[in-house]
């Protein structure tokens, strides 16, 4: 099976292909704002619509207490290996609005200089419904050319973007239905369009949200200033604390579990292609900054960090109002690294923030989502099919790489399934996402439907 029919479908559809994903990319499923609910739901049918087409069978809009997840499958011989894909088709907030060239929801195709032949910019192009859809056009060539090579199944969630709540529960009570012999996700990137990776590893995930509380009431600052504790003050001093002088964090106890590679492991890390300049450079930043005595790309993958996400509190609207606030309010995520526990980190910031608030405030720490760190292994026969895959269509194997963003599912795959994930992901760290002007190369997209095919192929020869 060299895939040629599979090959010339996908070549012969590729204006059909991308306008159905801007067909998807209309429609503004935001998970995080019920005012969205409708266009969510609506995305979960056109999803289901698109896998129908494709030619899946069995397929269902799960209802779970939040938004559905949905399913579908072609079993073409029990005795093949059978993949599952997982894809999200929620999306982030496009806020802030003002900060996008082009509406978030009206995706138009632009040339950038990394993607010369053009990039589809839209909210969710790249995370996740663009690498979510890959699947199911490459599901479709290989029905359509009659060469899919092994059993399928799709569970498509409308969560991911929220944490994700609902997913644990539904995986326990489908195991039968989710049964597989590997699970498959693009929700990663790679290094470039010249250098293709795999995703090795990803950081878990501890999400707080802290209050600080001073006076009962927001007070007149001539009055009371000097006198009081002012919540945004005191907020911004703790927040300060977090990170010593060398940006280590300075939570008793958060190092504890941290994996240490060795220097062999950091020096085969090395080797993958990185410019200081050019990433200063596509930043608009005049250097990097991080954790000393580690280079960037550690800092983004193997070291864990404390970031605020957001802070906020008094008055931030038009003209001048002299008041100290009664409250101050940030959101702070931890990523973190093998052996890190998410509600064991989340205990430890908890304790932490609470002992060095001061005398007359008082703190409330609200935990939100978190995740578990992953790491797949590369000697794997999924990991081996998927790096021939990459071969195949760029020339040249996939380097293995830790990833510093989250996927807490990843872990619960193996808690509750018992299957390993590999992770194939096309787009770039260039590629906003979550961020204004969020966007994926045409190359990427395509690249993607012409490479998981031969994923499904060389799954299967190497599993006999």
């Amino acid at each position: 099976m060299i895939m040629e029919k599979t090959q010339a479908y996908i070549q012969a559809n590729k204006d059909k292909f991308l306008n159905e994903l801007m067909d998807l990319l209309r429609i503004p499923s935001i998970s995080a704002d019920p005012s969205y609910a409708n266009s969510v739901l609506e995305t979960a049918e056109a999803t289901a619509t698109f896998l129908k087409n494709a030619g899946a069978d069995n397929v269902t809009v799960f209802p779970t207490d939040g938004y559905p997840i949905v399913y579908g499958e072609k079993i073409i011989d029990a005795s093949l290996p059978t993949v599952l894909v997982y894809g999200h088709y929620d999306v982030q907030p496009a806020d802030p609005l003002e900060l996008w060239d082009s509406p978030a929801f009206e995706p138009v195709i632009k040339t950038t200089p990394i993607h010369p032949e053009g990039a589809i910019f839209a909210r969710g192009a790249c995370d996740d419904k663009g690498q979510m859809f890959m699947h199911v056009k490459a599901f479709e060539a290989m029905m359509a050319s009659g060469e899919l090579a092994c059993n399928v199944k799709f569970m498509i969630e409308g969560e991911e973007e929220v944490g994700s709540i609902n997913l644990g529960p539904f995986i326990e009570k489908h195991k039968e239905l989710l049964k597989a012999d590997i699970i498959l996700v693009s929700d990663t990137g790679m290094l470039s369009n010249d250098t293709p990776s795999i995703t090795t590893g990803l950081r878990g995930l501890s999400y707080v949200e802290v209050e600080i509380t001073g006076p009962n009431r927001d007070l007149h600052s001539g009055l009371y200033g000097g006198c009081v504790a002012n919540p945004i003050n005191i907020l911004t001093k703790m927040i300060a604390s977090l990170h010593d002088e060398n940006n280590h964090i300075t939570i008793p106890g958060f190092y504890d579990k941290v994996e240490e590679l060795t220097p062999a492991e950091r020096d085969e890390m090395a080797k993958a292609p990185f410019s200081h300049d050019a990433y200063c450079d596509a930043l608009k930043i005049d250097n990097v900054y991080g954790e000393n005595g580690y280079t960037t790309m550690e800092r983004g993958s193997i070291r864990p960090t404390l970031d605020v996400n957001g802070i906020w509190g008094g008055y931030i609207g038009e003209g001048a109002k002299t008041v100290i606030p009664s409250k101050a309010y940030a959101k702070i995520s931890m990523r973190l690294v093998p052996h890190q526990v998410p509600d064991e980190i989340t205990e430890l910031f908890k304790n932490h923030f609470e002992n060095i608030a001061p005398a007359g405030t008082k703190v409330v720490v609200t935990p939100h989502h978190g995740g578990n760190p992953v790491v797949t292994p590369t000697d794997s026969i999924a990991y081996q099919a998927a790096s021939k895959a990459y071969e195949t269509t760029f020339g040249k194997p996939a380097i293995p790489v830790r990833s510093g963003g989250s996927i807490p599912i990843i872990a619960l795959f193996e808690r509750i399934l018992g299957l390993k994930t590999v992770m194939m992901g096309f787009g770039l760290d260039s590629d906003a996402i979550h961020s204004p002007n969020e966007h994926y190369g045409v190359f990427n997209y395509f690249k993607g439907i012409e490479t998981i095919p031969y994923f499904f192929k060389n799954f299967r020869e190497m599993t006999k």
